[in-house]
Order: structure tokens, then sequence, then C-alpha cells
């Protein structure tokens, strides 16, 4: 069993960032985890010397990799203040020498491009708090998209909480084909999430630079094949993970879930917010839970009122693309791993997503995809 030691025994065989001594907890390693023979380390350095510390980590990963019962390895990079360079931690400084309101602009080592060769468009799947419903959205517009013709794929990169196993009834493990990842099929979609590599009561208890090398590896080191479209179930918030796509990944574009109370618009703005400073199209805003039918009486109930999505969606100058009920034939097939799309595909609650769904395609189909951004700190 590989174990903590045996990595760092590996890794006095790596120059660290200081280019003279090996790569150690005290010259490099930001954050080490293994899991199941799979390691996670975070490297650090100072972002000026990009190009060494790229060397570094694929000689890291190279021999990580090489060490017996590892079944798999990725190795991320972050960036360390250089000594001496002013904070901007909140978003300004002062250096000694620069007027007191001189904004500063650092320019971090440039990110590795997370293209994905055969994938055609990368779309984020976001929210700006949990319990919208962004994870059955997820799914559902996925196979809305899958019943216009497109081959699509589901990246759950909500490593605290993956719910895509449960969603569409997956238990199998991914199998490794060489040094890819095989993503595992439901529905006609093609899906992987860290949910598939850990127990479903394991808690995952990773400091950023983990959380940022588990959702690269899963993104670049698993076998999409050929898509039309990869969505990618974002954790709710504006956090490290969408920031980490934002600056590594050439999104087509994202798709904000809310539900249509006041408390949820708040996060929703926030969320649109964050994805046009970084140049991220807004496809448009889904209003799920947006009433209740009851079963019995067929009386309508807007129990988180109604229209809210919509009339902020107008408000931020982004799209509409329509509204979902809460149901609970929606819920129960989601529980049972068998979405409302394929369970009831010609109910009303399949055609609101796959209406949902034909909007985001004409969008995507229309728009362009962009190079990923550079993130400048003012």
């Amino acid at each position: 069993m590989i174990d903590e030691q045996d990595v760092l025994t590996a890794l006095k065989g790596v120059a660290g960032p200081d280019g003279r001594n090996p790569v150690s907890r005290e010259n490099g390693v930001a954050g080490l985890t293994i899991r199941n023979g799979k390691v996670y380390l975070a490297l650090t350095g100072d972002p000026r010397f990009a190009e060494a510390m790229e060397t570094m980590r694929v000689q890291a990963e190279a021999v990580i990799k090489a060490l017996p019962g590892v079944v798999g390895a990725v190795v991320s990079l972050t960036a360390e203040q250089p000594p001496g360079t002013p904070s901007h931690e909140h978003g300004h400084g002062h250096s000694h020498d620069a007027p007191a309101k001189r904004p500063l602009t650092p320019k971090p080592a440039p990110p590795r491009s997370l293209s994905i060769p055969g994938v055609a468009r990368i779309v984020a799947v976001a929210s700006g708090k949990g319990g919208v419903g962004k994870s059955t959205t997820t799914v559902n517009l996925a196979l809305g998209l899958t019943a216009l013709g497109w081959k699509v794929g589901i990246l759950d990169a909500d490593v605290f909480g993956p719910s895509l196993p449960r969603l569409l009834g997956l238990k199998d493990k991914p199998k490794l084909a060489g040094k890819m990842l095989e993503p595992l099929e439901a529905f006609g979609l093609k899906a992987m999430s860290i949910g598939l590599l850990v127990g479903e009561a394991e808690a995952m208890i990773w400091r950023g630079p983990m959380v940022m090398s588990a959702i690269n590896q899963l993104l670049r080191e698993v076998d999409w094949g050929q898509l039309d479209c990869l969505l990618v179930d974002m954790p709710p918030g504006t956090g490290d993970a969408q920031l980490t796509l934002a600056q590594n990944v050439p999104l087509a574009g994202a798709v904000i879930v809310s539900t249509p109370q006041d408390l949820a618009l708040i996060d929703a703005r926030r969320g649109v917010a964050m994805f046009k400073q970084v140049n991220i199209p807004i496809l448009g805003v889904v209003e799920n839970m947006s009433y209740f039918i009851c079963p019995h009486c067929h009386g309508r109930s807007d129990i988180f009122a109604h229209g809210g999505a919509r009339h902020e969606a107008e408000t931020l100058g982004v799209p509409f693309l329509g509204e979902v009920p809460l149901a609970l034939t929606i819920r129960e097939h989601s529980d049972s791993g068998r979405p409302i799309v394929v369970a009831e595909p010609n109910g009303p609650h399949a055609q609101a997503y796959r209406e949902i769904a034909a909007r985001v395609k004409a969008a995507l189909e229309t728009g362009q995809t962009r190079a990923a951004p550079k993130i400048v700190f003012e």
C-alpha cells in the first residue's frame, strides 16, 4: 500500500522550486493526499518561474506514477506570493515605492490549457447557493440535449457533494485505460464524478489545492471521446472550482439555476456577475421549483414565489431559459437513478427540460467558443 512517505521519498529525485534542493514538505509541497492508490499532489512556487515549475510538475507526476501501488496521480501547480511582493489579498495593495492609490495588476503564470480533444463545447451549470436543484437540472438538461441528437457528457465538479452517481444510478468504478480514466455511461450520457471513485459516505476533507487538482484530473485525464457538449455540474457559489475552470477551460457559456425567492436570486445574481467578470457568456437562467401543482386537488401553489428568476434575467440582461415546477415525481425519479426525461419522456416535466435544452443548444450553435481568459486583479 502506497503511503505519503513513499511519495516524499520518490520526490527526492525531483528538483524543487528553488532549483537546488529536492521537492519536499519544506520545498514545494503544498498538499498531498492519497486515496485508494490515487495520489493528489499540489506544488507551489514563484509564478515568475512558470516554465521551470511546469518541468517540476511533469517530473513529479512521472516519478509518482512509477511507484508500485499507484493507480493514478495528478500533480497541480499553485502560486505563492514572491518575497517582497505587495499583498493583494483583497484585490488591492500598495508597493513601498508606488503612489498610495495605484492599483496593482499582478500577472500570475499563465494557466495550463485544459481544452479537451474531441469535446466541441464545455458548459458550466452553476448556482449561487445550494439546494436549488442544480444537479437535477444538469442531468435532465443533458438528456434533453441528447434527445436533440447531441452526444453529451457530464462532469460532476462538486468534490464535496457529488450527486451524479445517484442521479444516474451509477455504482461501478471507472476503469483505467493506460493513463486515462474511462467515463461511465448511462442513458446515452458519458459521466464522471469524484463520487464514482470514493464511497458515498466518505468525507472529502480537502483544501483548495486538492480540490483544484481533483477537478483538473477529472477534466484532462478522462477519455471523453467525441462530444458535442460537456456539461460541468459546478459546486454552488463562486469559489475555487469556478475560478479554476474559468482560468483553464475555454467555456462556451454558463447556465445559472435558481429558485424564485429573493434569497436564491441574490446568490444567483452573484453567480451571473462572476461569470461576466471572467468573460464567460451567460446562456441563460433557469427557474427551478417555480411552482407546485397538488397531485390531489390539482391546485397551484407558488411556494417559493414565482417569476423571480425571469424578472432577474430581464434585469441583468441575460436570457431566460424556462421554468420547471416543484414536483414529487421529479424528486422520486432523481432518487431512483432514472431522471424524469427518461422515466416519463412524454410528460410535461420532461417537455419543460427539452424546451430549455433546445434554447441552450440554439445559443451554443449561434455563439462562438472563447479562449480561456487571463484573470487580472485590480
